[in-house]
């Protein structure tokens, strides 16, 4: 079977058994097809040294030792991690651009009885499938975005909707982060390329027939940017908003940020930028409660001088178009179940 990766959808139904990325794990650490593994043709300092022979020395020696090294790291590839396969196992291998790497480890397995293909073109042609879908053509769903304060739990509600039969895009999930000044999570952001990779992927498995909700964001997500189709689409998507009291918009946060509410150090440093926008008696405020310990009052003044303020003036700036107004009194687990139920029945009835 020989792929022709003609649209991004037809891509990711590919059929083969397993992906194998051979490019270098620098490489692949910054994007690769979703689901692929990495068994590189050249490591990183391999790459770096064929390359160097090639510009500086001469073409015809760097092929010859890449040459070499390929064979050697595909023959250790397959003795530790492909023997398992039986013979009717069916790879689909991939370097940055169809060529040597590929090739040479995809005519190897062939040798051995495997069923392998060459992605045409390699991961460029994957890359350029993603861009045209993100960046050169409109957004075929019709997002309805979910809005609301900080604090009220709209992140926490939107696996309660998916569980619900509404269909849902996690940006904060796939940007892993939390879409605030304190929104840096362990193991920081994936690389734009791999972001959009991941979205891309998600935005194929939902049904442009029926409302996809989104959470109300920003254009960047801490470093990462919302490409333009994306983000086109959320400017005029209609919205959902939810809201709840002040205290328990503190103490859901207080919870939702414990990481960074642990860490004194690290907390002054990320609002220290404010000082210039909020005043320095404001952040000097804030200083004395983290030096108290008092996690509740300080995520509440965060929340009524800081984020409340910002989202306002958002508001006043974009004007959307709220369908509807969903309230709640706690945020507590049972609660978002009751104002998950509540919101379900309301996008069921959403017709875009």
């Amino acid at each position: 079977m020989t792929l022709i990766p003609d649209r991004l959808e037809s891509f990711h139904a590919h059929g083969f058994d397993t992906v194998i990325d051979v490019r270098s794990p620098a490489e692949f650490e910054e994007d690769r097809i979703p689901g692929a593994i990495n068994l590189p043709a050249l490591d990183n300092e391999e790459r770096a040294r064929v390359g160097t022979i090639y510009k500086q020395d001469s073409p015809f020696k760097a092929r010859k030792l890449g040459a070499a090294l390929v064979f050697r790291n595909a023959a250790n590839h397959i003795e530790r991690h492909l023997s398992h396969h039986e013979g009717g196992w069916r790879p689909l291998v991939y370097c940055w651009r169809g060529g040597q790497r590929s090739g040479s480890f995809t005519w190897m397995l062939r040798e051995i009885g495997w069923r392998a293909e060459v992605v045409p073109g390699g991961y460029r042609t994957y890359r350029r499938l993603v861009t045209g879908y993100l960046y050169d053509t409109p957004l075929r769903h019709h997002l309805v975005q979910l809005g609301g304060y900080t604090g009220t739990a709209k992140t926490a509600l939107l696996p309660r909707l998916q569980d619900r039969g509404v269909q849902v895009l996690d940006l904060e999930g796939l940007a892993r982060h939390r879409g605030s000044l304190l929104g840096e999570m362990p193991g920081g952001q994936p690389a734009q390329k791999g972001f959009e990779s991941d979205l891309a992927r998600a935005l194929c498995a939902l049904d442009p027939a029926r409302p996809v909700v989104v959470e109300a964001e920003s254009s960047k997500i801490g470093q990462i940017n919302l490409p333009p189709a994306l983000w086109d689409a959320m400017k005029v998507a209609p919205w959902v908003e939810v809201s709840a009291p002040i205290a328990a918009r503190a103490e859901y946060l207080a919870q939702a940020y414990d990481d960074i509410l642990s860490d004194g150090v690290r907390l002054r440093e990320k609002l220290a930028p404010l000082r210039y926008h909020r005043g320095h008696e404001v952040v000097d405020r804030w200083e004395a409660m983290i030096d108290a310990g008092d996690r509740l009052a300080l995520c509440r003044a965060l929340a009524e001088d800081h984020y409340d303020p910002a989202y306002r003036s958002s508001m006043r700036a974009h004007v959307p178009q709220v369908l509807h107004r969903e309230e709640t009194v706690s945020l507590a687990p049972g609660a978002l179940d009751a104002l998950a139920d509540r919101l379900a029945a309301r996008l069921q009835t959403i017709r875009i």
